[in-house]
């Protein structure tokens, strides 16, 4: 799956997918993500991973978010939803990304790295939801602790668990998410998926 850019940052959950990371597996990841972006200011390119220098929960597949802010504003955020490469080279490549190559930022420069700070999110495997109509999905929503992604035909988005913050409300939350999909916030059919999923967080 490519990456997908989004507009929020990521938020913590706990992850019920098999990475329950402990302190020096975040660690691990975080330093790995800093080096990326350092490199990239370096190189023009992320830095090179080999999964076997680290350990297997480090390794096996995985999908993640990097969220960058500065100074309390969004600076970038890239993301897999769906794990495509272990979980290491996810976040060499999404944070590089995030800092270069998220299209509604200019490429991160030099002086920018003072009050710059970093989230990773690691992602559960997506879940498909059932429901009969808007009502029943909006029903079944856990405010808080679900991030969505909403597919219809060519329409795609997703939302991260940290938009609750901002929208708390499940019904504004749906038709938020629907906008961000380039649909009206009206929007139903017989072809909307939904699918949900959630996110371990965390930073430095």
């Amino acid at each position: 799956m490519a990456p997908m850019p989004s507009t929020e940052a990521a938020d913590s959950a706990s992850s019920g997918a098999g990475f329950a990371l402990d302190e020096d597996g975040r660690r691990r990841l975080l330093d790995l993500a800093w080096s990326s972006i350092h490199r990239g200011l370096e190189e023009g390119a992320p830095i090179h991973v080999d999964p076997a220098d680290y350990p297997h929960a480090l390794r096996a597949p995985g999908a993640c978010f990097v969220t960058l802010h500065r100074l309390g504003s969004l600076r970038g955020c890239i993301g897999h939803l769906s794990a495509c490469q272990p979980l290491v080279s996810d976040v060499a490549e999404n944070a590089f990304a995030a800092a270069f190559r998220d299209p509604r930022f200019e490429p991160l420069q030099p002086g920018e790295l003072e009050g710059l700070n970093l989230d990773i999110s690691v992602l559960t495997a997506p879940e498909p939801m059932r429901f009969r109509d808007e009502a029943d999905l909006i029903a079944q929503l856990r405010p808080g602790l679900d991030g969505l992604i909403l597919e219809d035909g060519l329409a795609r988005g997703t939302f991260l668990p940290a938009v609750w913050e901002s929208v708390p409300e499940p019904r504004r939350f749906l038709a938020e998410l629907k906008r961000k999909a380039g649909l009206p916030s009206s929007h139903w059919s017989e072809r909307l998926k939904i699918s949900r999923y959630r996110t371990e967080t965390f930073g430095g």
